[in-house]
């Protein structure tokens, strides 16, 4: 049955449909096995109903809008084309010593599904059908004592509302047909994966001769190969209510924790780091969304500095870059206040006239305004430049270029920098999620005034445009320079 006539809802448990039972209830009767005895590969409402409603098959996101995404993808798809995408592999720091598994995020956004060897096909049957393939890894009692739950292929159809599941150790066998079959082939495979199971083997031209490999089946196929990136990049853009919802809880969970922190004194960037790391990991959050930046003094300086290892001055600055992730959504925050938490004059001058050019652009986030990243950028330099000619900088030159050398912003969402490769020259347009990020790093060399020279700070939020004005989602986050002041001496955490 193809995926426009099914139910939208996740199909329900019922215990006859369910062919793969775990090892430890094989002898209890199957109508006596609810749902919540079950075991699978992520957190499903019915093992974690402390972290998903009813309905959702990943925190926030309901089986109907993964359904939804799919069928976007399938009417921008050209008749008879299919589009195959791959879940992420398990990355390895030594021997079989793995780090934490983070999905391919075009596969999640598709699929919802968080388990790594695992292979979707959206095949486009017509304009108001599509088939959808999902293809993962069968149960396995002796593997899943050593590597933890798997969901299956069963769970592919009654959880993950896969028309065509099947194991992903017969890909092989299966997707030179569904290739076959197809008139254009959207992917953005082969890639540069270690080949270490079937599927990686397979996906990078490592398997047998026998089967030669994704792209011998690509080369002796009649289909036409095109990217795949630039058509879920269109859908990934625009985020719906449910995805907002995620990073408004996202920002709000990690603007309280870097408030938080402005409060506590610390000694060391590593003390800091540690004490977000733990904030993050609360309240039903994934832990943190990328490497914090956690960096005093000079150190500042370094836009992606992440060693994270030094003391903290008393009378320096401290910048942090960092967030939490919840349902495998991001909201990306910098902060910058004083270690010892008030300001200096200087500190507080270069400070404000950053603040200034924060706040206006954040204002300017919205549909109605006609700009897009790199019109707001141009204005952050213009009006960044005039600020610190007002404070005795010498602008002459490429100045701006050395004060403030990247980007003022970004897309953001499942991937901190969300939509790889899309132009930041798109109109903003409502349903965006942007960051905005000015930041002044003042070398420490003779051309820059005494009073500066060393000093490096950025403000960041993360921002949802709407038709007529931002609506922040890290609000959290105080940057006011009395509120930060003020901050200092309650100890007491926000609630």
């Amino acid at each position: 049955m193809a995926s426009s006539l099914r139910l939208l809802t996740r199909r329900p448990f019922t215990r006859s449909r369910w062919r793969h039972v775990p090892a430890f209830c094989a002898t209890r009767p199957l109508s006596s096995i609810s749902a919540a005895e079950l075991r699978f590969g992520q957190p499903l409402h019915e093992t974690h109903p402390h972290l998903l409603d009813a309905g959702e098959t990943t925190p926030g996101i309901t089986a109907q809008e993964y359904y939804d995404r799919r069928v976007k993808l399938a009417k921008a798809l050209p008749p008879n084309s299919i589009a195959i995408l791959a879940a992420a592999d398990v990355k390895y720091r030594s021997g079989a010593v793995f780090y934490k598994f983070h999905q391919d995020p075009d596969f999640f956004y598709l699929t919802g599904f968080n388990e790594p060897d695992a292979l979707a096909i959206i095949e486009k049957i017509d304009d108001n059908e599509h088939n959808f393939h999902l293809y993962v890894r069968p149960k396995d009692p002796k593997i899943e004592l050593w590597e933890g739950a798997r969901s299956g292929v069963q769970a592919a159809e009654d959880v993950f509302n896969a028309d065509t599941p099947g194991d992903v150790n017969e890909l092989p066998k299966i997707l030179p047909g569904a290739i076959k079959r197809a008139q254009e082939v959207y992917t953005d495979l082969p890639n540069s994966r270690i080949p270490k199971n079937v599927l990686s083997r397979y996906l990078s031209g490592a398997e047998p001769a026998r089967t030669g490999g994704i792209m011998s089946v690509l080369r002796d196929s009649n289909a036409s190969i095109k990217p795949l990136r630039p058509l879920v990049n269109e859908l990934r853009l625009i985020k719906s209510e449910a995805e907002i919802r995620n990073m408004r809880k996202a920002g709000q969970h990690s603007g309280r924790a870097i408030t938080d922190a402005m409060r506590q004194t610390f000694s060391t960037e590593k003390d800091l780091d540690s004490f977000l790391d733990y904030w993050f990991k609360q309240d039903g959050c994934d832990g943190p969304a990328y490497v914090p930046v956690v960096a005093g003094g000079i150190n500042a300086n370094t836009i992606h500095y992440v060693t994270n290892d030094m003391q903290l001055n008393s009378d320096e600055l401290v910048l942090v870059d960092a967030g939490a992730e919840y349902g495998g959504y991001i909201t990306d925050i910098s902060r910058t206040w004083p270690v010892n938490g008030t300001f200096s004059p200087a500190q507080k001058d270069l400070y404000k006239t950053l603040l200034a050019v924060q706040r206006s652009c954040v204002s300017l986030c919205s549909a109605e305004s006609n700009l897009s990243l790199d019109k707001l950028h141009k204005i952050a330099s213009r009006t960044l430049a005039d600020g610190l000619k007002d404070l005795g900088f010498d602008m002459s030159g490429q100045a701006i270029e050395t004060l403030f050398p990247h980007h003022v912003g970004h897309y953001v969402g499942l991937d901190v920098h969300d939509s790889p490769g899309l132009t930041r020259s798109r109109p903003f347009e409502e349903g965006m999620c942007v960051t905005v990020e000015p930041g002044i790093y003042v070398p420490d060399d003779e051309r820059w005034p005494a009073w500066a020279r060393g000093m490096g700070m950025r403000i960041e939020d993360s921002v949802c445009v709407q038709e007529e004005g931002p609506y922040v989602l890290t609000t959290e986050a105080v940057k006011e320079v009395d509120d930060i002041e003020a901050l200092r001496g309650t100890v007491s955490r926000l609630n």
